[in-house]
């Protein structure tokens, strides 16, 4: 009596997966990329800044720039693009809002907000990269706004605040009481930012972050 056997399935072949890396820092795109942002942070200057206070701190559009920046480049690039812009306004190009250039604004009462630059680029930027990769399309202008607004309190208030108070010797309240009145344009501001680098990312949806089969 003769025995069949049932032959053994040959094993299925895994799915294809896609995978999200980040975008490489010194490729050509990212370099351009990187001298795109920074001239555009700072053409944001040339805007005139809304006089608030006594304190020679105005509202400008550069914090609108740097949290663009952050979003579409993420952080590393973002702080690249940032620290290039501040490089050359150190360096004697009048591109700080009100045309001032050089070390000297970081004696004046913005010192705190401008050092906040880049630690507002690096940190909404890792955030921007977090958001990309685990949430789908329809949920990130949320998450990027909210990422933004909590950026911009702890990088650029938390330390204007500081360069209020060792620069112009400001109580800590005194600072704080100055430092509200920028807080209703920022938060439009990060809104904005968010509208905007949502479309970029709609536009270009390998700027941050690669597909990979």
């Amino acid at each position: 009596m003769s025995h069949q056997t049932t032959p053994t399935p040959a094993p299925r072949r895994p799915a294809k997966v896609r995978s999200r890396t980040p975008r490489r820092l010194w490729d050509a795109q990212s370099l351009a990329l990187i001298a795109v942002f920074a001239a555009l942070i700072a053409a944001s200057a040339i805007v005139p800044g809304i006089p608030v206070g006594g304190f020679g701190v105005p509202i400008t559009l550069q914090t609108l720039a740097i949290m663009v920046t952050g979003l579409v480049l993420g952080g590393a690039r973002a702080v690249a693009a940032v620290a290039l812009y501040l490089l050359l306004a150190f360096a004697g190009l009048p591109i700080f809002s009100g045309g001032r250039a050089g070390l000297g604004v970081l004696a004046g009462g913005s010192a705190g907000y401008i050092v906040g630059f880049l630690l507002a680029a690096f940190l909404v930027g890792i955030a921007a990269e977090q958001i990309i990769r685990r949430l789908p399309a329809k949920r990130r202008v949320l998450w990027f706004f909210l990422a933004s607004i909590v950026v911009t309190v702890v990088a650029s208030h938390l330390l204007g605040v500081l360069g209020l108070m060792v620069n112009l010797k400001l109580s800590w309240q005194a600072a704080f009481a100055s430092d509200l009145i920028f807080y209703p344009g920022d938060i439009v501001k990060d809104a904005v930012a968010s509208f905007a680098a949502v479309a970029v990312h709609r536009a270009f949806p390998d700027i941050l972050v690669r597909r990979v089969k």
